[in-house]
């Protein structure tokens, strides 16, 4: 099956439905970056289902997480999300059409007699799937009692799921059990409510996790008893650890909002995560706009993805080296609310806007750009760290004190700069090399830094010879 073969005519519609049991997992992040791509690639729309019919567990702190997992990595969706748990009554009202069509039926079989036959399959050898007495009884001869509704399964032949990215995948109906529909109380199953709320949604694609296959067997019942068209399935493969298992806590961050707190940045983390299990042709590093544009269900490999972290930096660290300085300063505000740090003043804004073309090359994650931006956020007199402070011996704080009244009257230019620089360090038959150590340490406190004539240029003449003068004593 090829993917334009099996697409509906109409507008394509994809949705992200996850449940708010916890925070944003990666591999959910991945699933809703997949549909996000299909959708807005073909001018279609991105819809938010909030599965939250587990009440214990579906909590508003957990529901508020994932939509900040989503926004974090810039995944707009249409209109409001949808909750699950609001459409019961339509739900059930489906079962119950069901039944009128003969496509359900009430089941009275207690659990206990379920359990017997169950027991009796298993001594006997034979399948345990349950096979209720109730399937084919006339509505006159139902007792007064509590009943479930269950589907009428094919019993015969076989279901055949042309997945586009799995291929066509066969199982055979006598696998297939008259799955419940409605629990005694009357309430749908979780089964029943996605195929629902898909179908009134528009929903043209389910791109969803591999360990949803087996579902689509299922629900792909419903479908046809409801004389529904099927969207196309994509069932995509879960993602590992880079030791092979399934990605989890014990592989470290597992969370979207980890990976913010971490300060990888949201272009990156899309970017990677858009390549963790699909390829365009030997592309790594690409746009926003090119994996839109790129973006299909033939580009999904069959096989589970492995996450890793060195890739993940490298990819991030092209991301921050191309990003527009407005939007990279914007995200780093608020990766620092996300972490709890005090937000930056406007003079400590503006000086981090000046320095972020000397900030953004070889900078893989948020925190190291902002190590290196030292320099321009720090107030004097500034604290150097142990190795700088080590820098700053007493033939080097002399050297700074002849160096200050040079740099006082040179032209504030690079090359006005390094030719200073280099003209004193020549007098004490020091190299450029032996001068950056001891200058670094004056000048940001840290050993991590941009180039000193950078940071002098950013800091301008009058900040820079007075944090000489501090250093020199």
């Amino acid at each position: 099956m090829t993917e334009s073969s099996s697409a509906p005519s109409r507008p394509v519609v994809t949705r992200f439905a996850p449940s708010p049991t916890g925070a944003l997992h990666i591999g959910g992040a991945r699933t809703a970056l997949f549909n996000w791509l299909y959708a807005r690639g073909r001018g279609g729309k991105f819809l938010l289902r909030i599965e939250d019919t587990d009440k214990a567990r579906s909590t508003p702190e957990n529901r508020q997480a994932i939509l900040d997992g989503l926004t974090w990595l810039g995944l707009d969706w249409d209109g409001e999300p949808i909750s699950q748990a609001a459409r019961a009554e339509r739900h059930a009202q489906v079962a119950h059409d069901m039944l009128a069509r003969g496509a359900a039926y009430k089941c009275f079989a207690t659990p206990e007699e379920i359990e017997a036959f169950r027991e009796a399959a298993r001594a006997e050898g034979r399948s345990t799937l349950f096979q209720s007495p109730w399937r084919d009884v006339p509505e006159a001869d139902h007792p007064d009692a509590p009943f479930v509704v269950r589907i009428k399964a094919p019993r015969e032949g076989a279901t055949t799921i042309d997945d586009a990215v799995q291929g066509p995948v066969t199982r055979g109906n006598d696998q297939l059990d008259d799955m419940v529909l409605l629990r005694s109380d009357g309430s749908p199953v979780y089964m029943l409510a996605v195929v629902v709320d898909d179908h009134d949604m528009g929903v043209t694609h389910v791109i969803r996790g591999d360990d949803h296959l087996t579902n689509a067997f299922r629900q792909s019942m419903i479908y046809d008893a409801m004389g529904w068209e099927i969207p196309v399935m994509a069932h995509i493969p879960l993602i590992f650890g880079p030791d092979g298992k399934k990605l989890s806590k014990r592989h470290g961050a597992t969370g979207a909002a980890e990976y913010q707190q971490m300060g990888y940045p949201a272009a990156g983390m899309r970017n990677y995560l858009a390549r963790l299990g699909w390829s365009h042709g030997d592309d790594e590093f690409f746009t926003d706009a090119q994996a839109r544009d790129w973006f299909d269900l033939g580009g999904i490999g069959k096989s589970p993805a492995r996450f890793d972290f060195k890739k993940l930096a490298n990819i991030c660290g092209q991301h921050i080296a191309a990003a527009e300085d407005a939007a990279l300063l914007q995200e780093i505000e608020a990766f620092r609310e996300a972490i709890g740090d005090p937000a930056l003043t406007a003079e400590q804004r503006d000086g981090l806007l000046r320095s972020l073309y000397c900030l953004k090359d070889r900078a893989k994650t948020l925190p190291e750009l902002l190590e290196k931006a030292h320099f321009i956020l720090a107030q004097r007199p500034l604290s150097p760290d142990e190795k700088s402070e080590a820098q700053l011996t007493d033939v080097f704080r002399g050297i700074l004190n002849e160096l200050t009244p040079q740099l006082q009257n040179a032209s504030w230019s690079r090359d006005s700069l390094e030719t200073v620089v280099t003209g004193v360090g020549a007098a004490h038959d020091l190299g450029l090399g032996k001068m950056a150590g001891p200058l670094r340490a004056a000048l940001a406190g840290r050993s991590v830094s941009p180039s000193v004539f950078d940071m002098m240029l950013v800091l301008g003449r009058d900040e820079t010879l007075a944090r000489l003068k501090d250093a020199a004593g």
